[in-house]
């Protein structure tokens, strides 16, 4: 403790369960300010997960179909993941089946760009499916 006042520093202990308790004399905030600084660098290093959507509907045409799977090959190259679902509005629901077989066949296509991380659920109104995009 006196040599910590002297320099005008303080004690910080380093390791509380070892026997004895090894301490530092250093100055406190500045090391505080760093062990944040070091926090923030590995945070900002992180990879953020970008999810892009895209919706179809049960009895979607062929051009629309070929536009959006052109998108999903975009997202997908670029490292996001892709949420594809088919929205049944109204009475649609009666057509359960179509919606799985446009969301299977675009998973069949995308199979060079992505892998099915989850396979067609149907939740409420929309039937859902995950793609993951494949490691370079």
């Amino acid at each position: 403790m006196s040599i910590a006042d002297e320099q005008g520093l303080d004690l910080v202990e380093i390791s509380p369960n070892a026997n004895p308790p090894v301490c530092k004399v250093m100055d406190y905030k500045k090391f505080l300010y760093e062990q944040k600084k070091r926090e923030k660098t590995l945070k900002s290093k992180a990879t953020k997960v970008v999810v892009k959507e895209i919706r179809f509907g049960p009895q979607t045409d062929d051009h629309d179909y070929e536009f959006k799977k052109k998108h999903a090959e975009k997202f997908l190259k670029d490292g996001a993941k892709l949420k594809a679902f088919v929205f049944f509005k109204g009475r649609s629901i009666v057509f359960k089946e179509q919606g799985q077989i446009l969301l299977l066949k675009l998973a069949q296509d995308l199979e060079e760009f992505g892998k099915v991380e989850q396979l067609p659920k149907l939740e409420g109104k929309r039937m859902i499916m995950f793609i993951a995009p494949k490691k370079k």
